[in-house]
């Protein structure tokens, strides 16, 4: 077996750039020889804002990424050639989101860090993603969430998010929706003919069952929004906070579940970083890295640290946690495409846009390249026989799949949401690596799950025009990769049976730290007395995109490390 120095790697054989500090003035003379209130891991979606949250209150704060630079704001500079001269990066745009799946040598995390489709850079995955920004339901907090997370306790910290980022539902500068032919197939199909409620969600966040509407986005005059864009700019100007890039954190020191600071590599070097007295370490490296780094640093389920044990890792400072990793989840998704006499499919381009659609976004943020192409939302619930219930939603996009990719054809990504049962766990990779990576299971382990996404699929395709894919339907919509007149068994087998079209990862990753059994409501890890994780790790599986939600779980676990700083 490989030692454990094969995951211990320096930033450099990562491909990772060297330590660069950005902040209003760097600490003394070596930020590396300062002691630190608060080691924020992580500069994504939700480390962003509990470092912002804690420097505010006055702690002496850094926060670590792994990668680099993202947004224009940042100083990046990857970018399609229309993009040159102007500030923006290929983030900023939000109609070049699908181009992240082709890769980045700047965003993606490298080989070596985790095995699983990641960001590394600034903004985490909020510089990556649709940009989708739903409130959750009330239900998800008082349902799934235990005392001190329900959906009272967390409102206060929701009234704070939204303070910072509005949710917006018209993302183009000059008021108007663009590609609008799907969405409006879509509304005749599933609000005339099936009876689903029109709304606004931003209005009735908490409707969610047999609703459809627009979708709602993080994005910020025509541009991509997020914590970068609105937490790291206040954080920025503090005297006593920094934030440095291309750090890799290796381990959490820690004796017996109290740390004193934590093992990095910085410019090609492995080096300590200190607590003040009192002070704390938040991981905030996602729902996968998290547990990982909670595992290389003596902290997780007894067998993980059994064979990190046999490669080399002291025994005479773990701490067992079996909680750590259990509970990882992510939506399980199936894509239909669907053909229709009027839909006029439209693909982004990320180096040759429709030089309309480009000048509209350049001069005015306006147009097509305004949003991610996403053009319309729907939800529902599946009733189970213990009163519980299975929450599906789907999304409409703007162009087909697969190999279904003609002029006429848009896209539903349709996937479970809240009430699964299946879940998997974090383990570290058998290679000798040692990588945090997900474990087999994670879609469709219970039966029940896929039956009532299924169930859902069936019901709203009985409000389709009868079809089959070799004859499709003169009016409405044809489902080409599932046929209309399938049975809820048929539905069942195609969801959950692998292909280009299902049981694909929407690389929604939560829910492996969770409160209560990882954490406590406070946030820091059972069994430690100063470390912490707040992320999309701590938040368990939501009805809506879960950027929101962990959003506020940021707000919410700053809130409550602050509460109990003098403790």
């Amino acid at each position: 077996m490989k030692s454990m120095l094969c995951w211990l790697l320096a930033i450099a054989s990562c491909g990772l750039s060297f330590a660069t500090p950005l902040s209003q003035e760097v600490f003394g003379t070596d930020w590396t020889q300062e002691k630190w209130d608060a080691i924020v891991i992580g500069a994504g979606t939700a480390g962003i804002i509990v470092a912002d949250r804690l420097s505010e209150a006055g702690k002496k704060t850094l926060l670590l990424e792994i990668g680099s630079s993202s947004y224009g704001i940042t100083g990046a500079t990857e970018r399609p050639a229309w993009l040159t001269g102007t500030s923006l990066s290929r983030v900023d745009v939000p109609g070049l989101y699908k181009s992240i799946f082709s890769g980045s040598e700047t965003l993606l995390c490298p080989p070596g860090v985790v095995n699983s489709y990641q960001a590394c850079t600034i903004g985490g995955n909020s510089a990556i993603n649709a940009g989708l920004y739903f409130q959750p339901p009330a239900s998800d907090w008082d349902d799934y969430h235990p005392k001190g997370w329900k959906s009272a306790d967390v409102q206060a910290a929701t009234n704070r998010l939204l303070r910072k980022q509005k949710s917006v539902t018209k993302y183009s500068r000059d008021g108007k929706f663009y590609l609008q032919s799907g969405y409006d197939a879509a509304r005749e199909w599933i609000v005339d003919r099936a009876k689903f409620t029109d709304v606004s969600f931003n209005d009735k966040p908490n409707d969610k069952d047999r609703v459809f509407g627009r979708p709602a986005y993080n994005y910020i005059d025509g541009q991509r929004g997020g914590p970068v864009r609105t937490h790291l700019q206040d954080a920025l100007k503090r005297k006593n906070f920094l934030l440095v890039t291309g750090v890799r954190v290796l381990q959490i020191n820690q004796d017996h579940g109290l740390a004193a600071g934590i093992q990095a590599t910085v410019n090609n070097g492995r080096i300590n970083i200190s607590l003040s007295p009192g002070g704390r370490v938040i991981v905030s490296t996602g729902a996968i890295a998290s547990p990982g780094l909670l595992m290389h640093s003596g902290i997780g389920p007894l067998d993980i640290l059994k064979n990190l044990s046999s490669a080399g890792m002291p025994t005479s400072n773990w701490v067992v946690n079996p909680a750590v990793g259990e509970g990882l989840f992510d939506n399980p998704n199936t894509f239909i495409v669907f053909s229709g006499p009027k839909i006029q499919s439209y693909t982004h381009s990320y180096n040759n846009p429709v030089p309309a659609d480009r000048d509209l976004y350049l001069k005015d943020r306006s147009g097509p390249y305004a949003f991610a192409s996403q053009t319309s939302v729907f939800w529902g619930y599946v009733p189970n026989s213990n009163d519980s219930r299975t929450g599906v939603q789907g999304t409409i996009d703007s162009s087909g799949f697969g190999e279904f990719k003609g002029n006429n054809t848009i896209t539903m990504n349709i996937y479970g949401t809240s009430g699964l049962l299946s879940s998997g766990r974090v383990v570290l990779s058998t290679d000798g690596n040692f990588l945090p990576t997900p474990s087999p299971g994670i879609y469709y382990s219970h039966p029940r799950d896929g039956m009532n996404i299924a169930k859902f699929i069936y019901s709203i395709f009985q409000y389709l025009p009868s079809s089959t894919p070799e004859n499709p339907s003169p009016v409405g919509l044809t489902p080409l990769n599932l046929p209309r007149h399938s049975t809820v068994d048929e539905i069942y087998k195609y969801i959950t049976t692998w292909s280009t079209y299902a049981v694909g990862s929407v690389q929604h990753w939560s829910s492996s730290c969770r409160i209560g059994s990882c954490v406590d409501v406070d946030t820091k890890v059972i069994g430690t007395a100063n470390i912490h994780v707040v992320d999309a790790s701590i938040v368990s599986p939501l009805t809506v995109n879960p950027q929101f939600g962990i959003m506020v779980a940021a707000e919410k676990g700053a809130e409550r490390i602050l509460a109990t700083w003098s403790r």
